[in-house]
């Protein structure tokens, strides 16, 4: 039976109907500042006290019901987001007319027509722009994994249809819904630029204080860093000195932290990368080294950062001489990442280390930066214009991943915290060093505060160990993590003590692709802290370009932007106080 059915139609005017609105303030909107700022001032939307329970904010990676898009500008790209979102959960579509909507979704344009309705409906109400990742809603758990809230912000644009299109998408999920829209507890603020672990940390640029401040445009309460992290804690659970503020970006007109980087899970950071002192790089640098420094993630150790290149505009250039262009503004749908993509040269790099960091999702790319869906142009891309709602029911399993260990004596202990509304009456450990001859089950063990825990065998040097988790709630729900599982999973290596130190240098693990045309990814292994120069010299051995000279990434890699170098064969060097190691590298 086709789930296919118009949620609410709401009869709006002519006048009121949606422009194409930029993701930026749009000059002609300055002027209606004022009357948005007086009418939010009119009155409160939603529960607009604190919850009377701990919430928590859900992470983007856990399992979610419903996808929300709103259906206007670009409709080649929400077509295609509808066609690969679908296989994982229900798409609301927010338009003004679902008939037109149907009609686009069957024809035979981006990528031919989706026949199969299921899955998909609409919800008819006034909207002014396609920017749902800024104006949707939040999702909150009452302690932690009981029952599903909305959470509203006052949306920082001029655009009144937006701000209250939350309120909307509640009554049509009838999923209630706290909102910050009113003194004293008002609060002006961007989903594309929060974050959240799940486990009450989260992160945002500095926007957050400059809108709340003294000098902001729709806040009726002025707060200091102290009063927005005191509202952000009261009703979204971000715990006392876990909101993770940075310097914004001098080139990022929009101030959205979604533009530059996302967080994969609990612990990992996936940051773009500018070439070396361009653009936002430097201050991006400056502001992770901060992050680092002053952080840690939700189980006590640091981050761990994954490094993926930030593409050029068309012309080659990168901001302020060219426009913003970014692999970190993807978006989680269950087993599915929905990737901005822009052209090959470039995706086929950033779509690579989406696939290596997240095993067994389906990573697809959506062109963002084609003729007639150039949505890039505008500051904005995949991220920006979806809204996910969790489930009504989590299955939360939190683990801290194993690392590389030289132990092949003593079994490697596996702990998971685990929770469900109902309790939980089983966990499983899974693992093997052969996905493909399957897996071998472990029981885990009830232990104190909802953690479980169980073992691996231990395993000699060389070993590449592959495991997940399996849970199953009082209720009969199951849950695995990775959400992906079997075909996604954790694994770590069991080293060999007696090959720990590299007496040639620094280990290059990969160079790809070469040859190149244009960007090279340049993986090395273990450094040890030690700074680390990599070079490109010519066939008379001078010094063509200079890629890298300090101590390595956590995550082992850099990057060069070869464009401009003349074609030919180069010598790559990699040099550190242990030694040098170099490798052909051909430039198309």
């Amino acid at each position: 039976m086709k789930r296919f059915a118009a949620l609410s139609t709401i009869a709006f005017a002519i006048g009121l109907q949606a422009q194409d609105l930029p993701h930026q303030l749009a000059p002609h909107e300055v002027p209606l500042i004022p009357a948005y700022k007086e009418g939010l001032a009119a009155g409160a939307r939603g529960i607009s006290t604190p919850p009377p329970f701990a919430p928590r904010t859900m992470a983007e990676w856990e399992e979610v019901q419903t996808l929300v898009i709103t259906w206007t500008s670009f409709p080649g790209i929400l077509k295609q987001i509808v066609r690969y979102a679908k296989d994982e959960c229900d798409v609301l579509i927010v338009c003004s007319d679902q008939d037109a909507v149907i009609s686009t979704l069957q024809n035979t344009s981006n990528g031919g027509p989706i026949t199969d309705l299921d899955n998909i409906s609409f919800l008819e109400a006034p909207f002014n722009s396609i920017w749902m990742r800024d104006y949707g809603p939040e999702c909150i758990y009452a302690n932690e994994v009981d029952s599903l809230y909305l959470l509203d912000w006052i949306y920082n644009r001029p655009r009144p249809l937006d701000n209250a299109l939350s309120d909307e998408i509640a009554a049509a999920k009838n999923i209630g819904i706290y909102s910050t829209t009113a003194a004293p507890w008002d609060l002006v603020h961007t989903g594309g630029n929060f974050m959240a672990d799940g486990f009450g940390t989260a992160f945002s640029s500095n926007l957050v204080l400059e809108e709340n401040g003294p000098n902001g445009d729709y806040n009726t309460t002025v707060r200091d860093a102290a009063g927005v992290d005191n509202v952000m804690n009261q009703f979204m659970g971000i715990q006392p000195g876990r909101y993770i503020k940075m310097s914004t970006l001098p080139y990022d007109g929009i101030h959205h932290i979604d533009m530059h980087m996302k967080l994969l899970d609990e612990e990992t950071l996936l940051i773009g990368e500018f070439p070396t002192g361009v653009s936002d790089g430097p201050q991006l640098e400056q502001n992770i080294q901060a992050i680092m420094a002053n952080y840690n993630s939700v189980f006590g150790t640091p981050y761990r950062i994954a490094r993926i290149p930030m593409p050029p505009s068309t012309g080659g250039a990168y901001p302020p001489s060219g426009s913003y262009r970014t692999y970190a503004n993807n978006i989680f749908i269950n087993k599915t990442v929905i990737v901005p993509t822009y052209r090959e040269q470039y995706d086929t790099t950033g779509l690579r280390i989406l696939r290596e960091n997240l095993p067994g999702y389906r990573v697809v790319g959506i062109d963002c930066d084609d003729s007639g869906n150039n949505i890039i142009s505008q500051s904005g891309a995949i991220h920006c214009i979806t809204k996910t709602i969790g489930v009504a029911d989590p299955l939360l399993i939190r683990h801290q991943r194993l690392t590389d260990t030289y132990e092949t004596a003593i079994p490697y202990d596996v702990e998971a915290y685990i929770r469900h509304k109902s309790g939980i009456s089983g966990a499983e450990l899974y693992w093997t060093t052969d996905t493909t001859a399957g897996y071998a089950p472990v029981a885990m063990t009830a232990g104190a505060n909802n953690t479980w825990n169980a073992s691996i065998p231990a395993h000699p040097a060389g070993s590449l160990i592959y495991y997940y988790i399996h849970a199953t709630a009082n209720s009969g729900k199951q849950q695995v993590r990775p959400i992906t599982a079997p075909h996604g999973w954790w694994r770590f290596r069991v080293l060999d003590i007696n090959a720990g130190i590299e007496a040639q240098g620094p280990v290059l693990t990969e160079v790809y692709p070469n040859p190149t045309s244009d960007i090279l990814a340049i993986t090395l292994g273990s450094t040890s802290n030690q700074r680390v120069r990599i070079s490109l010299r010519d066939a008379l051995g001078r010094e063509a370009m200079l890629i890298h000279d300090a101590p390595m990434h956590a995550d082992g890699r850099a990057f060069a932007d070869l464009r401009y170098l003349s074609p030919g064969a180069y010598h790559l060097v990699v040099e550190s106080a242990s030694g040098r190691q170099s490798v052909k590298v051909v430039k198309r």
